[in-house]
């Protein structure tokens, strides 16, 4: 019996610019050895500045977007695979550059009746001068993911964190302050449209951050979440609306807030290319509905055959 995807060409898109190159290439890789072990003919692509001459040499059938962050998660790299007409996995431009834009794609959430943070954006100087509310507060880049430049400031803080003016700051010149939340932090994959699970995520350093969520051992994940049936049920519609709202295709993973003392759970953003390593939450949440990797990557590729075209919409 042949492979099910014997005869087929992926690209699988790994590495490239932003601050999440690193998870990209471990996502990238897994992802690829199971589009080989799926039958296809696999080229790992480390995206640089010169894809669209790499893909248009290559002429791939499909390709398996396995990048991370800023350009390959925020509508760019989907634009060079709309001018070349390539089908290409999870959402298209307009969808990936909101999700990516923590404060518009906040706007478009609340406008569709998606509980979210209060909060906005503000100069990082001004941000660094003083409370701009009252902590406790997060303080993050506008556009970034993984928790990357991602700051907690809790009660009794003399003031803000003066990271975000120094001269290693990469991540504009807007910073995202929310209020902080107490409690869960929860996660949700939807795949199709349609919530798996929910998943408690407790990080063994106090907080979900960059080294929590991808070092081994860096947090517990709990799935599914041992949280009231009411609640439970919320996180899934909350992130089944969000990605409705967003325009968003293929599989994405919602983070949430749940404060279970006074019963407040919040959407925080929506992931339009979750991470896809041993230690991640979506292929970890797609087991428990048993789903494998291999078939879960398989999905996504043919979810990108499925529309025919790039960008566009299902036969």
């Amino acid at each position: 019996m042949a492979a099910p995807l014997s005869g087929h060409h992926v690209a699988v898109l790994l590495g490239g610019l932003s601050s999440e190159r690193e998870v990209s290439l471990v996502s990238g890789r897994e992802c690829a050895d199971a589009l080989e072990r799926l039958g296809a003919k696999v080229t790992r692509v480390d995206a640089g500045r010169d894809l669209a001459q790499v893909l248009s040499a290559l002429r791939p059938d499909v390709c398996f977007n396995a990048l991370h962050g800023e350009w390959g998660e925020d509508g760019c790299v989907q634009g060079v695979l709309e001018t070349l007409n390539l089908p290409y996995s999870h959402s298209g431009v307009l969808a990936s550059a909101l999700a990516m834009d923590k404060a518009k794609a906040k706007a478009v959430l609340a406008a569709a009746g998606v509980t979210v943070p209060g909060g906005g954006l503000f100069n990082r100087f001004e941000a660094a001068a003083e409370h701009v509310m009252k902590p406790p507060y997060v303080v993050k880049p506008n556009a970034e993911g993984s928790s990357v430049g991602v700051f907690l400031v809790f009660d009794g803080a003399n003031r803000p964190p003066q990271e975000i003016v120094a001269p290693t700051w990469t991540f504009g010149e807007e910073v995202m302050i929310e209020p902080y939340i107490a409690g869960k932090e929860l996660s949700v994959g939807v795949m199709d449209g349609k919530a798996m699970t929910v998943t408690d995520i407790i990080p063994r350093t106090g907080f979900y951050d960059y080294d929590a969520k991808y070092s081994d051992g860096g947090s517990r994940h709990v799935v599914p979440a041992p949280i009231p049936a009411h609640a439970f049920e919320k996180a899934l519609k909350l992130s089944e609306m969000a990605h409705a709202a967003l325009g968003c295709r293929g599989v994405t993973r919602s983070d949430l807030r749940y404060d279970d003392v006074n019963d407040v759970l919040v959407l925080l953003e929506v992931n339009t290319q979750p991470g896809m390593t041993p230690t991640s939450l979506v292929p970890e949440q797609a087991a428990q509905q048993g789903v494998d990797f291999d078939r879960l990557v398989l999905w996504i590729t043919e979810d990108a055959y499925a529309r025919g075209g790039a960008g566009g919409i299902k036969a």
